[in-house]
């Protein structure tokens, strides 16, 4: 049995307690925190402490693994305790706010010798998503050479800004898109459409244009106040033909002279399954070998860089490049997520 402690313990880490206690096997949480006490007495499971602040919660030796769903900002900071402590660590996205703080964590990963670092980006283990790595990899459509992506939300919160839309929406496609054809990004565009009347002050939507170092041309389109749904979309153009995500509703309704199927209203309806799978498999895997087998740090580092780089070039107007560091080669031979 994996014993958990939880930092943070707003709607995401909720959903996280709820899915470990409820859904899941192999699994007990026995601790939270949050900077709201009250919030975190209340998220907790009956059996589970609460501990004052993410330091406590990491020290204790009750906690054999930490899921880190807390404010983004203070990622960097549990995230590195954690390695020093030695314990497995599951961290949201982002890894850490800025990509020099996410190469700290890579380094610090790397001095202790063993993955410990597994970052959420859930779309690695949804089935559509899978399925069509699956294709891509089986060579049925012949070599990839484009990819069309869409990512579009009813709406935003108040609080959302226009370089969220990188940071914040389309760093999924950034990290999926670098499974998807075991490539890294090389270069980022950004161009900036008409602006749609239901974002008021925010520029949307916005169309982004990734290069990878395998010459496939990934294009996204970010649109986040598109008022009839959450829908995500994605076409690979190969060679001999493509393939594309199928449609995820599980009916399609004929009446009154029309066909209609149902759009997922958020990202929980479209990835609740996908969060499942991401989860039993980060428990599976680090108890039977200590270790987490999903995306990692130098992912996690990765996305911020193409992340900063794609804001630039949304400032700037420019095509901006992606510089990496050196791959440190103890992720080339670190475990891969299977499909």
């Amino acid at each position: 049995m994996l014993k958990v402690g939880v930092i943070g313990t707003g709607m995401i880490g909720k959903d996280h307690i709820r899915r470990m206690t409820s859904v899941l096997s192999g699994v007990q949480v026995v601790a939270v925190t949050d900077v709201d006490a009250a919030a975190a007495s209340l998220a907790a499971p009956a059996s589970a402490a609460v501990f004052p602040d993410g330091a406590s919660l990491i020290a204790a030796p009750s906690v054999d693994a930490v899921v880190v769903s807390s404010w983004g900002p203070t990622h960097e900071e549990y995230v590195l305790a954690s390695i020093a402590a030695g314990k497995p660590v599951f961290c949201e996205k982002p890894l850490a706010t800025t990509a020099a703080a996410c190469l700290r964590i890579v380094e610090a990963e790397v001095a202790a010798g063993r993955r410990l670092v597994q970052v959420g980006y859930m779309r690695r283990y949804d089935v559509a998503y899978r399925a069509l790595k699956a294709v891509i990899d089986s060579g049925e459509i012949g070599a990839p050479l484009m990819m069309h992506c869409a990512h579009r939300n009813a709406s935003v919160p108040s609080f959302y800004e226009k370089e969220m839309a990188i940071t914040d929406t389309a760093v999924h496609e950034i990290d999926m898109v670098r499974w998807m054809f075991d490539s890294e990004i090389t270069a980022a565009s950004v161009l900036i459409p008409r602006k749609s009347g239901n974002g008021g002050e925010l520029q949307d939507p916005l169309f982004l244009l990734l290069e990878m170092a395998n010459g496939v041309l990934v294009d996204v389109e970010i649109s986040v106040n598109v008022r009839y749904g959450y829908d995500i979309r994605g076409e690979i153009l190969g060679e001999n033909g493509t393939a594309a995500l199928g449609s995820l509703s599980p009916v399609s309704v004929r009446v009154a002279g029309r066909v209609s199927d149902p759009v997922p209203a958020d990202w929980r309806d479209r990835f609740i399954a996908a969060y499942d799978v991401e989860f039993q498999e980060w428990i599976d895997s680090v108890l039977s070998t200590g270790s987490p087998s999903g995306p990692s740090a130098w992912d996690g580092y990765a996305a911020a860089v193409v992340s900063d780089a794609a804001v630039s070039a949304l400032r700037g107007g420019a095509r901006e490049p992606v510089s990496l560091v050196t791959k440190p080669a103890f992720y080339s031979s670190s475990p891969a997520v299977a499909v």
